[in-house]
């Protein structure tokens, strides 16, 4: 059996989204955990434990190189009765920032 150049590239390239793929899910737990950290520290309540995917971009970090700038966004709340949102923002796997919209403090 002889494994001609075309299989080679076919396999190279699964082999490549299947790296980026796993890369991207290691990112997004790190945005999570952030994102938890960030919540607990201004006691506000994480909504679905979950932060989703709103952007993709390739940017330059400090010493030049491309990597992938991500910004993801989460939902909390503070009195149980109204969903806020939010972003956490990732240059390659090195946290960037955390912002959320203006919300009410419980009394």
């Amino acid at each position: 059996m002889f494994i001609e150049l075309t299989d080679l590239l076919l396999l190279t390239l699964v082999a490549s989204i299947i790296y980026l793929w796993y890369r991207g899910l290691a990112v997004r737990e790190r945005a999570l955990k952030a994102v938890e950290n960030y919540c607990t520290k201004l006691d506000l309540q994480l909504l679905d434990q979950n932060v989703s995917l709103r952007g993709l971009w390739l940017k330059r970090d400090d010493r030049g190189r491309l990597v992938p700038w991500r910004r993801y966004q989460f939902e909390f709340t503070t009195t149980g009765d109204q969903r806020y949102r939010g972003q956490v923002v990732l240059l390659g796997s090195r946290l960037e920032s955390i912002t959320s919209e203006a919300h009410k403090f419980e009394d």
